[in-house]
């Protein structure tokens, strides 16, 4: 018995939706269950449970205040938004010279900047950390500034130049008529046809900042100077045998939240970021 055009197209999308309900939900549990674990407290934690018993807010105060969660999160924020904002703006200008300019040797780098981009961090710890004692950065967000810079670099010029390369000549040409110069070319052509672009490899470096654990824990030893990963990871107990579960679940959701957030507030052009440059023409 053949099924019709219509009992198909129906079949297909059961399929998919069925799939992107049980992906969704594979995706979210452990964020739910964090929140879950983080409203509990005592024994109540070691009694798995699927829904919410309590609402036990004590984690959240002993997280933010207690710990210094709350300073550590000032330091993730100010970190993270100074990395961003140095990658886009070297990034877009060097995306514009690799893209628009014929010299030699643009391929050849080209390819470094992909071969740096997939150095792992451990190979180049050490290089690290003597250049931020040579730039007397040792202790201070400066040191995590630079190094996520340089890591998030190469990525986001990357990507950019990809993006230009898709872009008219004629819009260029059009502005070097009406006597723009090249900053004036980059800032009114270029940056707002790159916005989808630029919102994509901006949320993707200050995932990468705001993630980051080894050079924090490397570079930083003051206590008000831990970003968040590093404060979370040396929660400590009332007693060397004691892990504090639900205030480090509490302080997981906090630092979450504004990931989501930022994803909510531009996944529109996010999406537009990762496919409009995927098909050239």
């Amino acid at each position: 018995m053949k099924l019709s055009r219509k009992q198909r197209n129906v079949g297909g999308r059961v399929v998919i939706y069925t799939g992107a309900l049980l992906a969704s939900l594979f995706c979210l549990f452990p964020f739910y269950y964090a929140v879950l674990s983080s409203l509990r407290s005592g024994q109540e934690l070691f009694t798995p449970v699927w829904y919410p018993t309590g609402w036990h807010w004590d984690n959240y105060v002993v997280a933010l205040m207690d710990n210094g969660i709350a300073r550590s999160l000032l330091n993730s924020f100010l970190v993270a938004g100074i990395t961003v904002g140095l990658c886009l703006l070297v990034s877009i200008t060097a995306a514009f010279a690799l893209a628009r300019v014929n010299f030699r040797g643009r391929r050849f780098l080209l390819f470094t900047i992909l071969c740096v981009s997939m150095f792992p961090q451990v190979a180049v710890l050490t290089g690290m950390f003597e250049l931020v004692r040579f730039l007397g950065l040792y202790d201070s967000l400066g040191a995590l500034i630079v190094s996520y810079t340089t890591f998030s670099l190469p990525f986001t010029v990357w990507v950019l130049t990809t993006f230009i390369k898709t872009i008219p000549v004629e819009l260029e040409e059009a502005a070097i008529v009406d006597g723009a110069k090249t900053g004036t070319i980059i800032r009114r052509v270029f940056a707002p046809v790159l916005a989808p672009a630029l919102a994509t490899t901006g949320l993707l470096a200050f995932i990468g900042a705001w993630n980051e654990f080894m050079f924090a824990l490397t570079f930083i030893i003051s206590s008000a100077k831990r970003t968040v990963p590093v404060a979370i990871s040396l929660f400590s107990g009332a007693s060397s045998f004691e892990l504090p579960w639900g205030s480090i679940m509490a302080a997981s959701v906090i630092v979450t939240l504004p990931i989501i957030v930022l994803v909510l507030i531009f996944q529109k052009r996010i999406v537009s970021g990762l496919t409009s440059g995927a098909i050239k023409g």
